[in-house]
């Protein structure tokens, strides 16, 4: 089923979600199993698997070191797959632009058309670890519009390189990222959501946040782009903070801001153990605020971690 048709299905009722990422090569998809089994109990309708971008390794020949590019962490339609088996839930893989070419993507599609899969979340990616600014891969997408272009292009039958007549087109219902503090390359939170509509003008059927701490910013964001006529459903992205040093991580990397009274409350924390408890209880007054407002479903960074995210879904739901 569709994230949109069971977002209908809710009738206002708040849904329950998650992602994901998958594990590093050589590790079992058990130890994912495990992070999952403690979530279900919320019956969430959908749950989002990650794509890692590609990167370059080192590996010592006789001295020297040879340059490799590899993937950490491959296999997101297989884990779609399999988690769609053993729960009988539906799947969101991710599908970025960067390390894919249209060709890539285009296999990428066909296999989850063939799966059962109906939703996919169509994203630009970051870059590379050695570049400053996101490079496109050659052959590949520069825009996450794009990208959804070439999506919605299949739903028609229309491949990269014919025209198929047939009964049995895909019919992907797809996802777009938005940034209530706007994405890192934006000019300007005004600029960034221009962009998020032409990106749901595209084909995009709904929104899912970058995470954010001060349910005031998604209020607001979500009242900007409805005044420009962005009228798909904005599911709010939350993630619980869980060790100290997400202090000074998540704000470069994510160009976030965190609430002063969170930086407090983290701060006075004498170990990981009491940042994560102030990371739950900050992340179910967060969730309890949205859900009383009637956001369609609460999506949750697990991080691959279910603990914490088991302890605010409890509270919330």
């Amino acid at each position: 089923m569709k994230v949109t048709d069971h977002i209908k299905k809710a009738n206002g009722n708040t849904l329950f979600s998650f992602e994901i990422i998958p594990p590093v090569k050589g590790r079992s998809i058990q130890e994912l199993y495990n992070n999952i089994d403690p979530l279900m109990e919320f019956e969430p309708p959908f749950i989002d698997v990650t794509t890692s971008r590609e990167e370059y390794v080192y590996i010592d020949r006789d001295g020297l070191l040879d340059k490799k590019l590899t993937r950490m962490r491959p296999g997101t339609v297989g884990i779609c797959a399999s988690i769609k088996h053993k729960y009988d839930v539906d799947t969101v893989p991710h599908v970025l632009c960067g390390g894919f070419t249209k060709e890539e993507t285009e296999y990428l599609l066909v296999d989850c058309h063939y799966l059962g899969i109906d939703n996919v979340m169509a994203l630009r990616g970051d870059a590379m670890k050695e570049e400053k600014y996101f490079e496109p891969t050659k052959g590949g997408h520069p825009y996450a519009i794009d990208l959804i272009r070439q999506i919605q292009n299949l739903n028609c039958g229309e491949y990269l390189h014919e025209v198929v007549e047939t009964d049995h087109c895909a019919d992907f219902c797809i996802g777009a990222a938005g940034y209530p503090e706007k994405h890192l390359e934006a000019p300007s939170l005004k600029t960034d959501l221009k962009r998020l509509k032409e990106k749901v003008d595209a084909g995009a059927d709904y929104v899912v946040t970058q995470m954010f701490f001060d349910n005031k910013k998604y209020f607001e964001f979500v009242k900007q782009a409805r005044a420009i006529g962005i009228d798909v459903p904005i599911i709010p992205g939350i993630k619980p903070i869980a060790v100290k040093r997400h202090l000074q991580l998540l704000p470069p990397i994510f160009r976030i801001d965190l609430p002063q009274d969170l930086i407090d409350a983290v701060e006075a924390c004498k170990d990981n153990k009491a940042v994560r408890q102030v990371g739950i209880e900050w992340a179910i007054e967060q969730s309890k605020e949205l859900k009383a407002a009637g956001v369609p479903v609460l999506h949750y960074y697990s991080m691959g971690k279910s603990d914490n995210i088991k302890a605010i879904a409890k509270a919330v739901f």
